[in-house]
């Protein structure tokens, strides 16, 4: 079964670059990886250009221009150009360890999505990784360990993997920390609600408006923590001038019980052809 790796990523390559090449370290390699480009300048793509030769994976790029942040419109297109029965959505600042993809794929179950997270490096140590490119889906635990006693990782909890059992299946419904950074869902259930969004522009809530919806469909929320973690690099925030209104549309979005979305994935379907 193929698995789409959905990576969204704007203007920043050297961190893109990180994830890509963690990327090809993983242990179940029957996976497909799409950047979704939410509008970069050509440094992002003669990155790609020069990285892709050394890849061992397929890799798409898939551009929208520059005019605001779209980001449930551009992970719709990737999806469009995607081939993957699952997939699954991550950000080009979080580098996945070696078992990201076959951590995922043991979680799967039908009728559920897979809610992963993240652990946030510190700014001083995000600019070294950066700087000197370094590896770092490649550290020991014990290399974390004193990774966190000198403040260079916020957490260490969720790198861990650990048996969390009846855990997992505790928020069947609880939107709150659905993130596309790391999530996990089939394919299907994607089209069934028709994808993300598009009406959501600026940052904020697109991706729990998509694990609404979800809901709404009977799909269930799945816990990927303690398995699925990703290093999250630092970076500034993003403008959050639209998340009132998109507050506002996600609100009404759930007292209107939305099954799907009228401005969706399927906008994109005769183009990917």
């Amino acid at each position: 079964m193929l698995t789409s790796i959905i990576v969204s990523t704007y203007n920043q390559p050297d961190m893109l670059k990180l994830v890509l090449t963690a990327l090809n370290d993983q242990h179940d390699k029957n996976f497909e990886v799409i950047v979704a480009d939410d509008g970069s300048t050509a440094e992002t793509a003669n990155m790609l250009a020069d990285l892709s030769g050394s890849l061992s994976y397929t890799l798409k790029h898939v551009w929208q221009e520059d005019v605001g942040f779209r980001a449930g419109t551009i992970r719709n297109k990737a999806v469009a150009a995607s081939q993957g029965t699952y997939l699954i959505f991550l950000d080009g600042d979080c580098v996945p360890f070696a078992s990201f993809i076959e951590r995922h794929m043991s979680l799967k179950e039908d009728g559920w999505f897979v809610r992963g997270n993240r652990s946030m490096l510190s700014k001083e140590f995000t600019e070294i990784v950066l700087d000197e490119s370094l590896p770092i889906h490649r550290y020991s635990k014990f290399t974390w360990l004193k990774r966190r006693m000198n403040k260079s990782i916020k957490r260490l909890l969720p790198l861990l993997h650990l048996p969390i059992g009846w855990y997992r299946k505790s928020k069947p419904i609880d939107w709150h920390g659905v993130k596309t950074c790391n999530l996990g869902l089939w394919r299907k259930d994607f089209e069934l609600v028709n994808g993300f969004d598009e009406r959501y522009i600026g940052w904020g809530r697109e991706d729990a408006d998509l694990a609404v919806r979800l809901f709404n469909n009977g799909i269930r929320r799945k816990e990927g923590i303690c398995a699925t973690c990703v290093l999250h690099l630092w970076h500034p925030e993003s403008d959050r001038g639209q998340l009132e209104a998109n507050d506002t549309l996600l609100e009404q979005q759930i007292i209107n019980k939305t099954k799907r979305a009228e401005d969706g994935y399927t906008n994109h379907l005769q183009k990917s052809l």
